[in-house]
């Protein structure tokens, strides 16, 4: 039995059509899953936000109460309480309305009633409670985007896998995430994970100059100047506080994204923090070009490894970000990586 050359190129042709619907659909596959791991992560994230916003609300019920405190103001702690022992308790279905009803019973308490630390950390874990909703609903937008295709669930490339769903909770605007805090400076930072060979961070220590008291430990950067992109500001910061002078092209990253509030020298700053990643050899610091405040502020610094920074968090002096010990490893493999990691938010 032969074949003409016409069934032959019709087979190769429906045999190639073949291949490239097996191609797409598998291509299509993959990245479907890699979409709903999105998902996963950007929910975990989102209830990690929410479940430190249950433990703020407590404490702002803690500081409502007292002795002398008025009944009102009794009435209002325990409404708090009550909601953020629900907003741990009840299922995923439930949770959009209890965590509105937090947001409600939070948007009414009187700030200038509590500890400005207090309120500092309340405003931060409303603003992480805002930024895991959008991650969140980012990725959901385009898993569904591509799941609802008519190829896609013709074929059932989204396999066993439930559809996500939106998480609504009410955004309020306004400053410091809405809470009735006025901020007083919201800057951007473009900071350095500097790792030497042995995958020790460079730390620097320093405090508050309204609170020299405490101590704290955080990575090298600083603010973008205006016009200034990320690397151009992340080198600046680095020869001012340390005198090493590098190549931007040199950084990698950023790979971390972090949003804080909090109070520094009289004011209140929220600063959205971008890290980069670059490894050096091991140096001492001559500092460039200290501004005044971080002349007063910056008193130490140190190669960690991860148990030196457990150590650290251990004796009272916290460490910025939070759980660098657990990050480092993710840094090192930045560092060492020929292409970018994805920015992920971290605290």
């Amino acid at each position: 039995m032969t074949f003409s050359a016409t069934a032959v190129l019709v087979l190769a042709l429906v045999a190639a059509i073949v291949l490239a619907l097996g191609v797409w659909a598998y291509s299509t596959a993959n990245r479907l899953d890699r979409l709903h791991v999105r998902t996963d992560l950007s929910w975990q994230a989102l209830e990690s936000a929410l479940a430190r916003r249950a433990v703020v609300a407590r404490s702002v019920a803690m500081s409502l109460t007292g002795p002398v405190a008025e009944s009102g103001r009794c009435e209002q702690a325990k409404r708090l309480v009550t909601l953020a022992d629900r907003s741990e308790r009840v299922g995923r279905q439930e949770r959009e309305a209890v965590e509105n009803q937090l947001s409600a019973a939070l948007s009414v308490v009187d700030v200038s009633l509590l500890r400005p630390q207090l309120a500092a950390e309340l405003a931060d874990a409303e603003a992480r409670v805002l930024i895991a909703r959008r991650f969140h609903n980012d990725a959901v937008r385009d898993t569904l985007a591509l799941r609802t295709r008519r190829p896609v669930w013709l074929l059932h490339l989204g396999g066993t896998a439930p559809m996500p769903t939106y998480f609504e909770i009410a955004e309020r605007t306004g400053p410091a995430a809405a809470i009735g805090l006025d901020v007083d400076s919201m800057r951007t930072s473009a900071r350095i994970v500097l790792l030497d060979e042995r995958n020790r961070i460079l730390l620097l220590r320093g405090h508050d100059p309204m609170v020299p008291e405490v101590s704290f430990w955080f990575t090298v950067g600083g603010g973008v100047e205006a016009g200034e992109s990320l690397r151009a500001a992340a080198v600046r910061e680095l020869h001012e506080e340390t005198g090493y002078t590098a190549d931007p092209a040199d950084l990698r990253g950023p790979i971390w994204r972090r949003v804080a509030v909090f109070p520094f020298n009289g004011d209140l700053i929220r600063s959205e923090e971008l890290f980069f990643v670059l490894r050096v050899p091991v140096f001492e610091l001559c500092p460039a070009d200290l501004t005044s405040v971080e002349r007063r502020s910056i008193t130490d610094h140190r190669w960690c490894a991860p148990a030196d920074i457990v150590a650290l968090d251990a004796s009272g002096e916290t460490v910025y970000p939070y759980h660098l010990d657990e990050l480092l490893a993710e840094a090192a493999r930045a560092a060492d990586s020929a292409t970018d990691l994805e920015v992920r938010s971290i605290r």
